[in-house]
């Protein structure tokens, strides 16, 4: 029942994720292919750790 008011640590992260290839898709409509390659891979790192952590929640 406590369980209801715990915040999600997931949560932020995935609107962080959704942020981060949001701008690199503009980098890359942009022509910026080497920006939108760096924070692509940053938000692929980001993915990893948010699988981590709800693979330990579980």
């Amino acid at each position: 029942m406590f369980g209801l008011f715990k915040s999600n640590p997931t949560k932020k992260m995935r609107k962080q994720l959704q942020q981060l290839q949001q701008k690199a898709m503009e980098m890359q409509r942009n022509g910026d292919i080497r920006g939108s390659s760096d924070i692509s891979q940053e938000a692929d790192e980001l993915w990893k750790k948010i699988q981590a952590m709800e693979a330990e929640q579980k």
